[in-house]
């Protein structure tokens, strides 16, 4: 078997013949020949390029690469830390720099979101007691009149009980109409301090400060200082991720506004985030499901991860780091380019120990250990799905022909040919 099927089969941590018979039957189809090769040999020109500006050679130790990548990060983290004049990101004046950066950057337009009075018709309907209760409201008529609706429904995923929201409240978006939603633009918010007590739980358990709804079109932050390094560029890139994201989930519901019977379905299985989850036909090898969100964070072994499959998560942090890259263009003196291409490529290092260990070189992989190092928890995920949208997108033609397909196919789940 081809040395670069193997190797790709190896970082995405599935069976050799997975690979090849999927690459065999993407060339039948698509007229793309050598794909793998090509994609293992850009791999390898990338790594030799970055270890080269990192000061590594070739036959370095694990540990050696994956400290390089973490120093070149904490580096850029610092740098831009200056350039967004030191934000703070405890209200919306410190990290009002930062967020304008991103919208600039992102630059995604507006997009299909909820109207405010149906928002607040929904909260009428349905009182969140937890937040009344916390926030001292005897009604919620108070609630309504004097708290930020955008605020108040951000605060839902973190101060109500899980079972209510999903069995009561969110129980509502089933009657949901394409006339419910207008076009507007997607919205930044820094959430007020007072937020943060009821927060405390959910920061516990998401890792970061930063989450979005996008029936709404709202990207949150909840106010916490930046104090560990890398943490602005995880602000900042989850940011961007974010904005790309709400942007494609618009898209989405533009689309389904077409199919007004459909409508209110389509939109809660986008909210949900479903993925199939029953195998395919073993003989249909060139079917691609389309992965929504990153299996690897619930269960590392969900078969799914295994499965040739698209994931507009990665896609998302794709334009992101390309966002994050293009900072160079204005500020030479960022290096921040050195990031640029990097989202899927990767290689095995050994250790002292003559132990091979994958390295990802993707910068939000990077940017996430770096902040979780004293927990020494290390990522790679983002690497190994970036990698399936590589192959994918090298077969179909590119970037756009990718987010067309996975549009056009997201509510049957998987992408055949």
């Amino acid at each position: 078997m081809d040395k670069s099927i193997e190797r790709i089969a190896r970082v995405l941590r599935t069976d050799k013949d997975t690979v090849g018979n999927l690459c065999k039957r993407m060339e039948e189809v698509t007229g793309r020949r050598n794909v793998p090769q090509k994609v293992v040999e850009e791999n390898d020109l990338l790594v030799e390029k970055s270890l080269a500006a990192l000061g590594v050679g070739n036959k370095a130790f694990n540990f050696e690469v994956y400290q390089a990548l973490i120093n070149k990060v904490k580096k850029n983290d610092a740098t831009i830390f200056d350039l967004f004049r030191k934000p703070r990101c405890i209200d919306y004046k410190g990290c009002k720099t930062l967020l304008d950066f991103a919208k600039e950057l992102a630059n995604v337009g507006d997009g299909f979101f909820l109207k405010k009075e149906k928002a607040v018709e929904l909260l009428r309907s349905q009182p969140p007691l937890n937040i009344m209760k916390a926030l001292g409201y005897a009604d919620v008529k108070e609630l309504i009149e004097k708290e930020d609706i955008d605020q108040v429904f951000a605060a839902l995923r973190f101060g109500e009980e899980r079972e209510w929201l999903n069995e009561v409240f969110f129980a509502q978006y089933k009657n949901l109409a394409a006339d419910d939603f207008e076009r507007r633009s997607i919205r930044l918010e820094v959430l007020d301090g007072k937020w943060l007590t009821i927060a405390e739980q959910f920061l516990k358990k998401k890792y970061h400060n930063i989450s979005h709804l996008k029936e709404l079109g709202v990207i949150f932050v909840i106010p916490l200082e930046l104090r560990t390094p890398g943490e602005t560029m995880r602000v900042f890139g989850l940011i961007l991720h974010y904005l790309h994201e709400v942007s494609f989930y618009a898209k989405l519901f533009t689309l389904y506004a077409q199919t007004p019977a459909n409508f209110a379905d389509r939109i809660i299985s986008c909210l949900r985030g479903d993925v199939l989850d029953e195998q395919m036909h073993s003989h249909v090898v060139s079917n691609w499901l389309i992965v929504q969100r990153y299996l690897a964070k619930e269960d590392e072994y969900d078969w799914r991860l295994f499965a040739p499959h698209v994931n507009p998560e990665a896609l998302h942090w794709t334009k992101a780091e390309e966002d994050i890259a293009r900072l160079n263009e204005r500020f030479e003196n960022l290096d921040l380019h050195f990031w640029h291409n990097l989202d899927y490529v990767g290689d095995f290092y050994r250790t002292e120990s003559g132990v091979d260990n994958l390295v990802s070189f993707n910068l939000i992989d990077t940017v996430m250990s770096l902040v979780m190092e004293k927990d020494m928890i290390k990522y790679l995920y983002h690497h190994q799905e970036a990698l399936w949208n590589e192959l994918f997108m090298e077969y179909v033609g590119g970037r756009d022909e990718m987010e067309r397909l996975t549009i056009e196919n997201f509510m049957k789940g998987y992408i055949a040919f």
